[in-house]
């Protein structure tokens, strides 16, 4: 399965690079799943719904499903979050494997980068990122993008996995 990364610190651009960028490569025919990392307890299901309320009992997996979606949640109750390679064998296949975060894994990345935001750049110090989408000029030893130009970087992210 091919897969590539958008990686930065907090309010770089991220989330809407990502969006953008499905909405790009799905245009282009290919398809697409994502993987977003997030640093924070997170919960997609609301109180009082009978799937959490099966969770809130003690089920270690709840399936929902409708004519419109699949849901799994399931609950570490404890264990170690499991690595990305783990949950990459729970995608279906597709095309395309967009991962938000995971900065510390050994997948190519690109870094979205806001200099408003005042944040170091990774790209100096990580060698998994092949690209820098920043939204002001730099000189850096790896190409650097237009973050507005999602495009230009949907076609260097092709170009790298071979799509």
């Amino acid at each position: 399965m091919r897969v590539y990364g958008v990686t930065g610190w907090k309010n770089a651009g991220k989330t809407g690079l990502m969006e953008r960028l499905v909405t790009e490569i799905t245009r282009r025919g290919f398809t697409v799943s994502t993987v977003k990392h997030a640093h924070h307890t997170v919960d997609v299901d609301q109180p009082g719904t009978d799937s959490y309320r099966h969770r809130e009992a003690g089920a270690s997996e709840v399936l929902l499903a409708s004519g419109k979606r699949i849901a799994v949640m399931q609950e570490l109750r404890g264990a170690p979050e499991p690595p990305l390679a783990d949950l990459l064998t729970r995608l279906s296949p597709v095309d395309l494997v967009l991962i938000e975060g995971f900065k510390r894994e050994n997948h190519p990345k690109v870094e979205a980068y806001r200099a408003e935001a005042g944040n170091p750049l990774m790209a100096r110090e990580n060698s998994t990122i092949r690209a820098v989408a920043s939204d002001t000029p730099l000189k850096m030893d790896v190409p650097v993008l237009d973050l507005n130009d999602t495009a230009a970087i949907a076609a260097f992210i092709l170009q790298e996995v071979g799509l």
